[in-house]
């Protein structure tokens, strides 16, 4: 409906402008909010807490998240048009909010990293490698070597990695800006890259007029891991960002470190690998633990 419509994109207008909702966030209630308009009778903005609660239970065979995020757009929406003066009530409150337990990542070990470089080394290593080798490189190298989103790292510009600089500055969600580490390894990577990028072009890594899509980046991802013989499902662009997180951190990283380099907004999103390495924990208690002692305690020892 034409009310709607012009609600909705005054009210997505308010999220960029003012929440510094990511261009992703936006995409995602604009789906959410136009198809619930479509949904009910007399369309989303005149909707009743009665009708909503009939719109939620469509959604009962959805993932917990999906309805989590389709509550929080329409709750949101609501509120908007409440602090607007568009509507007296506020009926949101009528929509589920579920829990969003968050589940584990996926983990590659160090030993799938390593097989993953070494097709790529492998690759990497004739005499004149190809331009499309050197770019799944410098992809690769950093997602992995400095933990971007696949979002961040397909719309770099072409100039945004210096030889000489070890570090660049992003704009994540919500407009954060955060310094992001480069290893000297991914600065090769790159440099060799873009050799093969017109000068004249905006991005590092440029398809077509725009940039690299995200689902080209993650299908490049699922073809290496099945060259190198580890079960595509096992991988993507996040999995390797999740593989950076968490090797750093088993490898004693600062935690509150590690959140800046990842650019959550809270910490609690990053405590989430405190929970992964179950391995490191154990190997903790066996190595450190006043009591280890080859593996054992020593009955003699004990206290009566």
């Amino acid at each position: 409906m034409g009310q709607d419509r012009a609600l909705i994109e005054r009210f997505l207008e308010m999220l960029a402008a003012e929440a510094g909702a990511a261009a992703n966030t936006i995409a995602a209630y604009r789906s959410d909010l136009s198809l619930a308009s479509a949904t009910l009778d007399g369309g989303l903005s005149t909707a009743g807490a009665v009708q909503l609660q009939a719109l939620a239970e469509d959604w009962r065979a959805l993932a917990r998240s999906t309805v989590a995020r389709k509550s929080a757009a329409l709750r949101r929406f609501y509120a908007f048009l409440a602090d607007e003066g568009h509507r007296a009530d506020d009926p949101g409150k009528a929509l589920p909010r579920p829990g969003t337990a968050r589940p584990l990542p996926k983990v590659l070990s160090h030993a799938d990293v390593d097989r993953l470089f070494a097709v790529i080394a492998e690759r990497c290593a004739v005499e004149r490698p190809s331009p499309g080798d050197l770019r799944l490189a410098a992809l690769v190298e950093l997602l992995y070597g400095s933990g971007l989103r696949a979002t961040e790292l397909v719309g770099l510009p072409r100039n945004a990695i210096h030889p000489d600089r070890p570090y660049l500055i992003l704009r994540g969600k919500g407009g954060r800006e955060r310094l992001v580490p480069i290893s000297d390894r991914a600065r090769a990577a790159v440099a060799a890259w873009r050799t093969h990028v017109a000068a004249a072009t905006a991005w590092l890594f440029p398809s077509g007029r725009s940039h690299l899509s995200r689902v080209r980046l993650y299908q490049l991802v699922k073809v290496l891991a099945a060259d190198a013989g580890i079960p595509p499902d096992r991988v993507s662009p996040h999995v390797l960002r999740h593989a950076f997180a968490t090797h750093l951190l088993a490898g004693g990283a600062d935690l509150r470190a590690l959140q800046s380099m990842l650019g959550h907004a809270d910490i609690a999103t990053t405590e989430i690998y405190t929970h992964v390495d179950a391995s490191r924990l154990v190997e903790l208690v066996n190595t450190r633990h006043p009591l280890a002692d080859t593996g054992r305690v020593d009955a003699g020892a004990r206290r009566p």
